[in-house]
């Protein structure tokens, strides 16, 4: 038994930021690329509360070539005169305080994202050095900060005629595990804030070498978002169904639109924050969806023609839906700091009064509309049905539901899934040379039998038919379809932590590549949201000299070995166009033993951008690829057919 003794001297109190350096990722959500990215959009987001207070018209964002951070915007500036309660600056006290702000009482700002009085002081407190210089009342100010500790005083700089606030931050490297920002990943945040406040200029630009640089800028604000999201689909439609509402002090704002694909695409924010795990305004907006369009089609007896008359779920009433839903609220009440899921009880009702008001009289008025979408309803719930029934029958053939496993699996013994892998080759030939070449211990093999079905372009019901989809479901043990069903997909059956998909190099393994992804992104996305989807990296080229041998996994790689060894004479190259021409020791070594292989995990980073890349790659229309094809052809080295 410890000797220690837990007396009031164990009890410590950690004054200042001194709590948010100790525990960042309570702020922040985490130390990784996501909290790193966090702390842009906490200082964009107090820029983007002027505009909404309709102060800023315009934000730039700069990515230094220190991996700095600069964001400007034309605001008011914040306030610089003494405060004389806590003795000192205003703007040190919004920087270097927790919970101080002019977000409170709703005087200064009705809405806003920043809720918490948190966002600016956890950036400082997390940073190496901050920058504050501020524009107002035609004066200039400065002052530094280190960890959230002044290293200046409030300094006057001089007269200007700008105003606004400009804010540049350095991210602790002691405290992040990385401190390199995706350009991607900001613009992709940064375009979500143009579409929701219309005709706000936002810029980012990239400083560091090679850097790109975007202006957004959508005076048509969500109906612009939804184009941009259905821009390689058919609509039902010529134009979003759009509509905004202010009641009790909230304003509801939706924009939809129908399409030909058979997914569903909804977004939903709060005070311009994504909120990615959805909250009461989404409960509501699909609540309204369901009630009103079910009411529509009784009202109007459209179920009469059907030939099998089926009981149409929200599911059904969102097949091919991208939608948009927008709440600006006083008071939100966000579940954690990060602010991804909205908790405000009256919202749903407010949101599913207001929606399904502005819906029925959308559809009253608009009747050849509203049979297109009636109609898309209507089949989608006569595929689910029969989606049903094939799953039952997938079921009692092949143990879908994990009674049993594959006959075509080499399952593992380890049982604890964290421990498990499990790789999908593409034929019978690699499979064979993966059966002998994995540890059995923890590695699973399931080989596939050529190109799987490409679900952009298949209803549910063909999805669940096809017999290498139900071998993968099967193997997964995770279930399939929606997770609001009690038999749907569940991440918790999960049989392997890491599921790695390993196809030859060359345009027909890529091609299957492609079609897995597309598969798990539309109808397993939960796997690839929690990191459990792997890409093997095969070696291109075995380079031989003599008695020396060299693997290599690109072409550079192999130019730069050549170049080592060009006083050599003979090299002999061999480039391995499939799995199976390697022996199951050399595919062992190379691609499979943890030890020495190279994986590449899968992640999602920009939801939108993700399914319009997919859609593009992989849907009905043929130009937008075509195009996509043409403007990288020159980037691809080496295209083995």
């Amino acid at each position: 038994m410890s000797d220690q003794q837990y007396t009031a001297d164990s009890i410590k109190t950690l004054k200042g930021l001194e709590a948010v350096r100790k525990r960042p990722a309570m702020y922040i959500g985490s130390t990784g690329s996501p909290g790193l990215h966090h702390l842009v959009y906490e200082v964009v987001d107090n820029s983007i509360d002027e505009a909404l207070a309709g102060y800023c018209t315009k934000v730039d964002v700069f990515i230094r070539p220190d991996n700095s951070i600069s964001v400007v915007d034309d605001g008011r500036g914040i306030p610089v005169g003494y405060h004389a309660e806590e003795k000192m600056s205003a703007l040190q006290l919004v920087l270097s305080t927790l919970h101080a702000g002019g977000k409170f009482d709703n005087s200064s700002y009705k809405v806003s994202g920043g809720l918490h009085g948190v966002g600016v002081s956890c950036v400082n407190a997390l940073s190496t050095r901050m920058l504050a210089e501020v524009f107002r009342d035609g004066k200039a100010y400065s002052m530094e900060f280190c960890r959230g500790i002044p290293t200046t005083e409030l300094l006057t700089l001089g007269d200007t005629g700008k105003r606004g606030t400009t804010i540049t931050f350095w991210p602790d490297p002691d405290v992040f595990e990385t401190t390199e920002y995706s350009f991607d990943i900001l613009s992709k945040r940064l375009r979500e804030l143009a579409f929701l406040n219309k005709g706000i200029i936002i810029n980012i630009k990239d400083e560091r070498p090679d850097g790109k640089s975007h202006e957004f800028c959508y005076p048509g604000g969500l109906s612009s978002f939804i184009t941009y999201l259905d821009e390689n689909k058919t609509p039902l439609h010529p134009s979003p169904i759009c509509f905004s509402q202010v009641s009790d002090g909230v304003e509801v704002e939706v924009a939809m639109q129908y399409n030909d694909s058979y997914n569903e695409n909804i977004f939903s924010f709060a005070n311009n924050i994504n909120t990615v795990d959805g909250g009461t305004h989404l409960s509501g907006f699909k609540t309204a969806l369901t009630r009103t369009v079910n009411s529509y089609i009784d009202a109007n007896n459209l179920m009469k023609n059907s030939k099998d008359k089926v009981e149409i779920k929200g599911e059904d009433l969102r097949e091919g839906l991208t939608a948009v839903i927008s709440v600006k609220l006083p008071n939100p009440q966000f579940e954690g700091q990060t602010k991804a899921k909205l908790g405000n009880s009256d919202i749903a009702g407010l949101v599913n009064t207001s929606v399904g008001e502005m819906l029925s009289t959308f559809l009253a008025e608009n009747p050849a509309v509203a049979k297109k979408i009636v109609e898309k309803c209507i089949n989608s719930a006569i595929a689910r049905e029969a989606a049903r029934k094939a799953r039952a029958l997938a079921r009692r053939k092949t143990g879908m539901d994990g009674a049993g496993l594959p006959d075509k699996l080499a399952d593992c013994q380890e049982r604890d899934p964290a421990k498990c892998e499990i790789f999908l080759v593409e034929g019978d030939s690699a499979g064979g040379s993966a059966k002998m070449g994995r540890d059995r211990t923890f590695q699973a093999i399931l080989p596939l039998k050529g190109k799987i079905l490409n679900v952009e372009k298949a209803r549910i019901d063909k999805i669940i038919s096809h017999e290498e989809i139900q071998v993968m479901i099967q193997a997964f043990g995770t279930g399939f379809g929606s997770s609001e069903d009690m038999d749907g997909f569940n991440i918790g059956k999960l049989r392997y932590g890491k599921i790695i998909i390993m196809t030859d190099a060359d345009v027909d393994g890529a091609h299957i590549r492609t079609l897995l992804l597309t598969f798990l992104f539309r109808h397993m996305p939960g796997l690839v949201e929690s990191g459990n989807v792997f890409i093997a990296q095969p070696p291109l080229y075995k380079l031989k000299s003599g008695k020396e041998e060299r693997y290599v996994y690109s072409d550079n790689e192999k130019d730069v070995l050549i170049k080592e060894w060009a006083e050599k004479k003979n090299i002999v190259i061999q480039r391995y166009k499939g799995l199976g021409e390697m022996n199951p020791d050399q595919l062992a070594e190379t691609t499979m033993n943890p030890d020495t292989r190279t994986l590449l995990q899968v992640k999602l980073e920009d939801t939108i951008e993700a399914d319009r890349i997919f859609t593009m790659l992989m849907g009905e229309e043929v130009e937008p690829r075509r195009k996509f094809i043409e403007e990288n052809a020159e980037k691809v080295k080496f295209l083995d057919i």
